[in-house]
């Protein structure tokens, strides 16, 4: 269950449209998983800095149990998610950051239980 949380101080109105779909498709492809597991949040308009500037940039956060674990997985992730957002949002790569924490299955709830027992 990959949860995906872009955050960039571009508007909205700058934000192409659908792009919480199309980040679900793409993370579910990257990451080998079905979208109706995918998560997606995407957050605009907020005042941030990356690297000491101020100019339009973006994060990423991707979460996920069992497919962003190593420096291997990571780094091929990196590439795609980097193509994917460089073309949506229109920035460089250097204004974008992408951060992976892998999960455990006891860390996610749902369905009042935890991905574990399901």
């Amino acid at each position: 269950m990959p949860f995906v949380e872009l955050d960039t101080s571009l508007p909205a109105e700058r934000l192409p449209p659908g792009l919480a779909q199309t980040l679900c498709a793409a993370a579910a492809d990257i990451l080998g998983k079905p979208a109706e597991r995918v998560n997606v949040t995407v957050r605009s308009g907020l005042p941030m800095v990356l690297s000491g500037s101020a100019e339009p940039c973006a994060q990423l956060v991707v979460s996920s149990i069992g497919v962003v674990g190593t420096a291997e997985q990571n780094q091929r992730h990196s590439s795609r998610f980097f193509d994917v957002l460089t073309a949506q949002l229109g920035l460089g790569p250097e204004r974008i950051v992408i951060r992976f924490y892998p999960l455990e299955p006891w860390q996610i709830g749902k369905n009042r239980t935890v991905m574990t027992f399901l």
